[in-house]
């Protein structure tokens, strides 16, 4: 097969993993209720770990110190005016829908990343398909808990099942653009300032969003769930970038 359908069919089958979210349908709702908060400190655990131990490493390697800082500061002050934004929207919009704003963050930002994705695995893939085929599989990786753990916080971001599921699905669609566009416009594109930018998103939403939701609870018990949902999810990323780093 050709580099670009390598690079259309694992673009198109990345973005199926944004389904995977569908599986938490299939249990109670009750049992999902209990699920959701766990989830989202699994969440903020991997956005963190992604941003620190993935996405800063790689996009600080072709740039200073200094306008690695720019970039990634830029993507958590970008998402702060954002949210803002959206706060003021939802309180002037007369259909007062009942959708947390940080949800749409959700959306954005990982739309970014899955572009971001696409356009450096496309890379991989242009230089060697069973070396592209390996970088897929990292991804992979990587976006199974993520997906989920989206899914499950635009549920508890006030979103319908369906809604969560299908615009998870959209927002995974910038992959496959993503390395389409890197095949017909370059094959050397520099994403660096992209990549911090990104990481900047994740940081907000994790530390300004998530944590908030998970770290004031009064059972000592329930704290140490959450915690440890957000250790697993932190130690994932940590593992992934130890393990790929050295191949």
């Amino acid at each position: 097969m050709s580099a670009l359908v390598w690079i259309i069919l694992s673009g198109l089958l990345m973005s199926t993993i944004a389904l995977i979210g569908g599986l938490l349908a299939f249990f109670s709702k009750e049992f999902f209720k209990r699920l959701l908060l766990p989830i989202v400190a699994l969440v903020a655990g991997t956005l963190l770990g992604g941003a620190f131990f993935h996405m800063i490493p790689e996009g600080s390697k072709s740039l200073s110190s200094m306008g690695a800082y720019i970039w990634l500061l830029a993507g958590f002050v970008m998402f702060l005016l954002l949210e803002q934004l959206l706060h003021w929207h939802h309180s002037h919009n007369s259909s007062q829908t009942k959708k947390k704003p940080f949800t749409y963050l959700i959306l954005i930002g990982d739309a970014i990343h899955n572009f971001i994705g696409g356009i450096s695995i496309a890379g991989t893939y242009l230089i060697s398909p069973s070396a592209g085929v390996m970088a897929w599989i990292a991804g992979a990786m990587h976006e199974i808990p993520q997906e989920i753990g989206d899914f499950g916080v635009l549920i508890h971001g006030g979103w319908s099942r369906r809604q969560a599921l299908l615009w998870n699905f959209i927002s995974a669609l910038t992959f496959p653009i993503g390395g389409v566009l890197v095949y017909f416009v370059s094959f050397k594109v520099d994403v660096s300032g992209l990549v911090l930018l990104g990481a900047g998103n994740f940081i907000y939403i994790a530390a300004s969003d998530l944590i908030p939701e998970i770290k004031s609870q009064p059972r000592l018990k329930t704290s140490l769930i959450h915690f440890g949902s957000f250790m697993i999810g932190l130690l994932m990323m940590i593992i992934l970038a130890l393990i790929f780093n050295h191949h």
